[in-house]
């Protein structure tokens, strides 16, 4: 879990506004997901049975990380087949720099696309549970 930082806060004559750091990678979660050729994001197994029953984690598959520097979102992705990848991934870039500022006025250092994996046209439910399960914890 990241730290609260100054990069979060933000103060005004009325008080303090603090941003959890949860609250930017849900951000960036919806904000990527709702990119055309982004297939699902990666998640453990048991966060994907949640989607399947109807509860949706926004934030699996993106990562908020504090450095000298600024705020890293990390995003770890499937992407559907037949796209244009650095097309596509630049998009999601774009699409969550804009919305993270947009919404929290927070500037972040990069956004890093990570591509778990292509997915074909006709795969099953049961194949995507196959599909690389590691992810660090939430």
């Amino acid at each position: 879990m990241v730290e609260k930082t100054g990069d979060t806060n933000q103060s005004n004559l009325l008080g303090e506004i603090e941003v959890a750091p949860e609250v930017v990678e849900i951000i960036a979660g919806i904000a990527a997901n709702e990119v055309g050729g982004v297939y699902a994001m990666q998640g453990k197994f048991s966060k994907r049975m949640k989607n399947v029953f109807g509860k949706t984690n926004h934030k699996k598959g993106v990562h908020l990380n504090t450095e000298e520097d600024g705020l890293k979102l990390d995003i770890y992705c499937y992407f559907k087949f037949g796209v244009n990848v650095p097309e596509v991934a630049k998009t999601i870039q774009q699409r969550v720099r804009e919305q993270v500022l947009h919404m929290t006025e927070i500037t972040l250092a990069e956004v890093n696309i990570h591509i778990a994996d292509i997915v074909p046209e006709k795969t099953t439910i049961q194949e995507l549970f196959e599909l690389d399960t590691e992810e660090d914890d939430e």
